[in-house]
């Protein structure tokens, strides 16, 4: 199901954003993965940028990690399934982080994306009034610059940008792909499998529009260069076994 999104409902006529640390003892909501697929598509989209070795020193790449804004004096979380932050600053303490404050752990999210499922998790939501919804906390009250929503089931992308005061959808180039400059990269959908999904994904590709592999990929890239290499050594009559 693709949730339909909501007519603009204007803004409330005053709220105030304040940046505060997610308290030790605050309970995380443990909501369950709503399916299989998602963390898939999260975690092959940081696997392409790391092979690539396209993830920089004091960079943040999390998926399901939540973004903390208090609003009006209410603490408010969101956790995209994936998200790129430019440069944080490092943990006082070893471990894991468990939530992030913009502005006060470091930059704001360039990027954030939601992928759909069969429940509607109100992805489009402009509620302004708590429980409020992400599409209004990601453009009104953080002002992220880049909002993808993302359809796996059909392979629907929607690439929002900020502009003003409001996020306008954006017209892919003629691949279909989305250019991101604080990466260096193209983003666009691809239909195949991995790791036993098959169906649309999210992928990457470079300036020179050379798709970035997955890990099994360069496995069976290097496995076919062998093979070449093996070939030709037996074409000038030596044995490959034998080297």
């Amino acid at each position: 199901m693709v949730a339909t999104q909501e007519p603009a409902i204007g803004l409330p006529p005053s709220f105030t954003v304040t940046w505060d640390s997610l308290p030790q003892d605050y309970p995380l909501p443990e909501e369950p993965v709503e399916n299989t697929g998602q963390p898939l598509i999260a975690g092959a989209l940081r696997e392409a940028l790391e092979l690539a070795q396209r993830i920089q020193p004091g960079q943040l790449i999390a998926s399901n990690l939540g973004i903390c804004a208090t609003v009006n004096g209410e603490l408010t979380l969101k956790a995209p399934d994936w998200m790129f932050v430019p440069q944080v600053q490092p943990l006082a303490t070893s471990g894991d982080r468990k939530s992030y404050t913009p502005h006060r752990e470091g930059q704001l999210p360039s990027i954030v994306m939601e992928f759909l499922s069969e429940t509607d998790g109100g992805e489009y939501s402009h509620r302004h009034i708590p429980p409020i919804g992400k599409w209004f906390f990601y453009e009104q009250v953080l002002q992220i610059p880049t909002y993808i929503i993302f359809e796996p089931e059909g392979g629907l992308l929607e690439v929002y940008r900020h502009q003003g005061e409001q996020y306008q959808l954006e017209q892919p180039n003629t691949e279909g792909w989305h250019w991101f400059a604080e990466l260096g990269l193209f983003l666009g959908t691809w239909r195949g499998e991995k790791e036993g999904r098959s169906g649309y994904w999210l992928r990457w590709w470079d300036e020179d529009e050379t798709l970035l592999p997955w890990g099994v990929e360069l496995v069976e890239q290097e496995r076919q260069r062998a093979d070449r290499l093996a070939d030709y050594l037996r074409s000038q009559g030596i044995n490959p076994d034998s080297l």
